[in-house]
């Protein structure tokens, strides 16, 4: 499988100070940006947002932010690689372990789950941008589909049959989080929040895989 390559980080110049204090989370200015960034595009879209909104809502010169990212795609991309390349590296672990299959699913589940509920922003939901269908955006494409790859292999070696498509379920599942991340920030997930549903999701990917189906 091909890896990602990192976005590449500049070190700003001596003599740029911020306009402001620093306002935005993150121990660098290129985390703060990226949280900036993250805010903005799930809020505003990605084509709504422009780099002078990101500027100012890290408090820098839109220049500035040019010695960390080259461009407003490069910004998306590593944002994209938040979400998907540290489950990438996990089922990677779990590929090459001697555990039952289900275990591992499980394991990928839960870790993959957790993962895009507790983020501070639902990126999640920027896998919905048509831009993302777009070269630029090949290497995340290609990381995500790993990934499901990953979960069907689990869920075939569990299933014992390669014809059954409930293998297809899991990694689906998984990402209704991204949608239930959107209706509780709505307000429409009840009492419910979805960092409190990962042992319900887990166990719904479980029940799906040991109950077959009446034909």
């Amino acid at each position: 499988m091909a890896t990602r390559a990192s976005t590449p980080e500049r070190t700003a110049s001596p003599g740029r100070p911020r306009l402001v204090k620093p306002k935005r989370r993150g121990d660098t200015a290129r985390e703060e940006i990226l949280d900036a960034a993250a805010e903005l595009f799930t809020r505003h879209g990605y084509t709504g947002t422009s780099t002078r909104m990101i500027a100012d809502a890290v408090g820098v010169r839109q220049a500035s932010l040019y010695h960390y990212f080259k461009t407003k795609d490069d910004i998306l991309a590593a944002l994209l690689a938040t979400t998907v390349d540290p489950s990438v590296e996990r089922a990677r672990e779990l590929l090459d372990t001697e555990a039952p299959a289900l275990q591992r699913l499980l394991d990928l589940a839960r870790y993959d789950v957790t993962q895009l509920a507790a983020g501070r922003w639902n990126l999640g939901a920027l896998y919905l941008l048509p831009e993302l269908a777009d070269d630029r955006f090949g290497e995340f494409r290609t990381a995500r589909q790993e990934l499901a790859a990953a979960y069907e292999s689990l869920a075939t070696e569990t299933l014992g049959n390669a014809s059954d498509n409930r293998r297809l379920l899991p990694f689906r599942l998984v990402e209704s989080v991204i949608m239930m991340r959107s209706d509780e920030q709505r307000g429409e997930l009840g009492d419910h929040t979805v960092a409190g549903l990962v042992d319900t999701i887990v166990g719904a990917i479980e029940m799906l895989i040991e109950h077959t189906p009446s034909a």
